[in-house]
């Protein structure tokens, strides 16, 4: 364990060593942290787990005033005490950045919010810069605050910020040379002052908050922090906390109560001194009108219709349709493939019929050819429109409408954003379900990303295919797809132990997406499907190559047949694209598009084959999560959870697609 813990140390040790300086940002959960990263750094990408967690963190780099910053973008927390992973998280990079520099970015909207925080961090004696974002929203409400009084009263720079619009960056960075320790402090009853004062002298002094703020936390039963106390100091000292935490609260009934009294005192104060309302401008009658009718009960669902519609054009027609056929056809087919094979043509092994880099399971001709030219073009405009409705306040709202459906699967509003990132990437959007308050909400999300959202990879295909037949033939795909999840969802809700969590959103003004902000994100989130995606197409292909020069794969392939053609009576190759998706759903998806993809093109499409489409995909949509996926909901949820819910998706994929095979042929 102390090895784990003393990882962030050692890296902060080599960051020193190379005239790295640590910027750590640190706030409130929605107040604009990762939009002042990416504004600061240029950067919008995650990076790794930050050692000794499970949560991921985005670091990046900042020079400012001649010194260079490693910065690091923190999960929202609302204190030190941490309430759950990603708050624990944020608590340990604190923890494990000694002498880094915080700059705590507040909603200018919230700042009580945000003053609590910052009372926290003044007792850890963290060098801090305050960020007063979203300066232009607070205005819209007519929210003024004197920032000169409000730095005089905390100690520490303050700076107003828009990071959206890219607004009080110079001066923030500016302000990283004066940061230092707030002087704001918070006096506790005299037994909690006297419980923290013999305390403090058991505490070490080497990790990043000072040993009043460790006191607090192991006075407030703050398990979390026995991991990082325990190898740093001795057994009676820590029996020792314990009786003064017993002791404290026999004295005065729940600590945690009066601590946070004792807070909101101090910062009321405060806020009653540098807090002013006036008269705001307002939005206009019309901006004011549209903003109402995207969070109406009746009047939001056009609207919301017209979006999704929107999305559908430029993802699923443009992208889908139009680039995809310029990529693959004019680029690779008749360009690339045939060039890289002639400059093979000397190998059989590299560039023949089974050849690895050209031949039929080539990692050139196959792999880099569904990677680029098939995936890449709806990725990459899926990751833009995400980002614009990201970036334009919408996304909030979205979570609003989609409440009383949600609720009706045991789900509210909030599992909106994993259940939108799933369409981006299900391995991303299972680590985002940690947004969820509670264990039933995330173990229910993790089952419907698993079984029926499929990732924007997979998506690509399933727009491609869905191209080439006809609209009722995709209703028939789309209706059966929610269908499934809404009945999955409504069961699972019934079976899972636990409650649901109250919905509570906070919806930020509409504004027009900033281009710069929107491209920033896209190209980001492009960088992470080729280093992270693409390879994984390569290794697929790599694998099916192997398994197909072995005879392994036409053997797997007969043994599949019954079941492939019998049961859902679809071609006898389409068993090869099935065990393709044991390795990655997205890719079984493309093995289907390469059989159909002629004869859509030729038009020569017939009714049969469109049902054979139609219950391919719904198949593939439903089947296994791919490895990535499984091995994240096996960390997040663990082994039993991650292998009931292969076996419950298994069985459901086949046997709604054999009941889709059933109704088309009856019905359609």
């Amino acid at each position: 364990m102390s090895e784990v813990l003393d990882a962030p140390a050692r890296a902060t040790a080599e960051r020193a060593a190379a005239g790295l300086r640590t910027l750590v940002l640190v706030g409130n959960a929605n107040v604009g942290k990762s939009a002042l990263f990416g504004a600061l750094t240029g950067k919008y990408a995650t990076v790794s787990n930050y050692p000794g967690t499970t949560v991921e963190v985005m670091r990046g780099a900042l020079s400012a005033r001649g010194a260079n910053f490693s910065v690091l973008d923190t999960p929202g927390t609302s204190g030190l005490f941490p309430g759950g992973e990603d708050e624990q998280a944020t608590r340990d990079i604190l923890l494990g950045e000694p002498g880094a520099t915080v700059v705590q970015v507040c909603d200018a909207k919230n700042l009580r919010r945000g003053l609590l925080l910052a009372l926290e961090l003044a007792e850890a004696q963290v060098p801090a810069v305050l960020a007063l974002n979203m300066a232009d929203e607070a205005w819209e409400r007519g929210i003024a605050i004197d920032v000169a009084l409000l730095e005089q009263l905390l100690g520490i720079p303050v700076v107003p910020t828009v990071a959206v619009q890219r607004q009080g960056l110079r001066a923030l960075r500016e302000a990283l040379a004066r940061a230092r320790p707030a002087t704001l402090e918070a006096r506790y009853d005299p037994a909690l002052e006297q419980a923290l004062s013999d305390a403090q002298p058991l505490l070490p002094r080497d990790l990043g908050l000072a040993p009043r703020a460790l006191a607090m936390l192991a006075l407030l039963g703050d398990a979390s922090l026995r991991s990082w106390l325990r190898p740093r100091i001795s057994e009676a000292a820590l029996r020792r906390l314990d009786d003064l935490a017993q002791r404290a609260a026999r004295d005065l009934g729940p600590l945690r109560i009066r601590v946070a009294q004792a807070r909101l005192q101090v910062v009321d104060i405060l806020l009653a001194r540098v807090l002013h309302l006036v008269l705001p401008p307002g939005p206009t009658r019309g901006a004011a009108w549209i903003d109402r009718l995207t969070t109406h009960r009746w009047l939001g669902l056009p609207l919301l219709a017209a979006v999704l519609y929107a999305c559908y054009q430029f993802v699923g027609v443009f992208g889908a349709k139009v680039c995809v056929d310029f990529l693959e056809r004019a680029v690779f087919a008749e360009r690339l493939t045939p060039w890289v094979a002639g400059a093979l043509r000397w190998s059989d092994f590299l560039a023949g019929p089974d050849g690895l880099i050209a031949g039929r399971y080539g990692l050139f001709s196959m792999g880099l050819s569904y990677g680029l030219a098939i995936i890449l073009p709806i990725v990459a405009t899926f990751f833009l429109a995400f980002s614009a409705l990201e970036d334009s306040g919408y996304l909030p709202r979205l979570s609003v409408m989609a409440d009383r459906a949600l609720r009706a699967i045991g789900l509210n509003g909030k599992a909106v954003l994993p259940m939108v990132l799933g369409l981006g990437c299900d391995t991303m959007a299972t680590m985002t379900a940690r947004v969820l308050e509670t264990k039933k909400e995330r173990v229910l999300v993790t089952l419907l990303l698993a079984l029926g959202v499929p990732c924007s990879a997979q998506l690509a295909v399933i727009f491609a295919m869905l191209a080439g037949v006809s609209a009722a033939a995709s209703l028939w795909f789309a209706g059966t797809i929610l269908a499934v999840i809404f009945v999955v969802g409504w069961l699972a809700a019934k079976v899972i132990p636990g409650s649901r969590s109250d919905f509570v959103v906070e919806l930020p003004p509409l504004r027009l997406p900033q281009p710069a902000n929107v491209l920033v994100k896209t190209v980001a989130r492009i960088e992470w499907y080729l280093r992270e995606a693409l390879p994984l197409f390569l290794v697929g292909t790599l694998l099916l190559w192997g398994l197909d020069r072995a005879g392994a794969l036409a053997a797997l392939e007969r043994a599949a047949a019954p079941l492939v053609v019998g049961l859902l009576d679809l071609p006898r190759e389409a068993a090869g694209a099935f065990i393709a998706g044991f390795l990655r759903r997205d890719y079984a998806a493309a093995g289907l598009f390469a059989h159909w993809q002629p004869l859509m093109r030729a038009g020569a499409m017939t009714r049969g084959m469109e049902i054979q489409v139609v219950v391919a995909l719904t198949t593939i949509t439903l089947f296994i999560p791919c490895i990535a996926n499984f091995l994240v909901i096996i960390k997040e949820r663990g082994w039993r959870t991650a292998m009931a819910m292969l076996a419950f998706i298994l069985p459901v994929a086949f046997g709604t697609g054999a009941a889709v095979n059933a109704l088309m042929r009856r019905f359609y």
